[in-house]
């Protein structure tokens, strides 16, 4: 699911954006025993081997532009200048991590985003949950992705294919302009559905963090 264009992870949401969030996070979990995590991340790889290729092809790109306009196409000096340039080349790929995203096609950001949810699924410990009913809502702000996961307690009532629809829903919203009106929506109505399913319990304790995490991600 598309996202618009990457900012920092901290700064995607505004302060009264995350207690927007906050204040519906706790509401819905005051319903049921599920627990939901919204996770931010800058990046979900490093694209190595983007930073890489892209290294070898401005770095070559480069020194056949120079070599044309001062060695008169010349293979000797060609070779040297493109091994040169390779290293400012490889670092200007390194700290500009859209030419990442540029240079992989969308099967690859696709398994890095949804290895870095379950990544951070995990971490997070959303797997902890007594009636393992954690819910992640993961947005991947490089890769312009938004991923929904639910734990082994939830699919067995909940399909992924109705967590991709509130993963379309949260997408949708950040192309419009509308981010946090838009997770604060599907965070409701997956409540709704956790609800239903899995209402609250008398003791019904609170086993996960309510606030927006934000971090840079990355991966490999």
């Amino acid at each position: 699911m598309k996202l618009r264009h990457p900012v920092k992870a901290d700064k995607f949401f505004k302060k009264e954006e995350r207690q927007r969030i906050h204040e519906t996070t706790v509401d819905v979990e005051s319903r049921t025993v599920g627990e939901i995590v919204v996770a931010v991340v800058d990046q979900s790889s490093r694209y190595r081997e983007a930073n890489l290729f892209g290294a070898l092809l401005l770095g070559s790109f480069i020194s056949l532009i120079v070599t044309d306009l001062f060695f008169h196409d010349s293979i000797w000096a060609f070779i040297p200048l493109s091994f040169l340039l390779y290293f400012p080349s490889h670092l200007l790929c390194s700290k500009v991590p859209v030419l990442g995203r540029v240079l992989t096609g969308p099967r690859r950001r696709q398994l890095a985003v949804k290895e870095m949810a379950l990544r951070t699924f995990y971490e997070k410990g959303l797997y902890k949950t007594k009636e393992g009913t954690g819910v992640l809502f993961f947005l991947s702000l490089l890769e312009k992705k938004v991923w929904v996961l639910a734990d082994k307690g939830i699919h067995s009532k909940i399909h992924q294919p109705t967590l991709n629809k509130f993963a379309a829903m949260v997408s949708r919203g950040i192309q419009e302009g509308q981010a946090c009106d838009a997770l604060c929506e599907a965070i409701r109505g997956i409540g709704d559905l956790l609800a239903t399913h899995y209402p609250a319990s008398t003791t019904n304790p609170d086993e996960l963090p309510d606030e927006v995490i934000c971090g840079p991600g990355s991966g490999e």
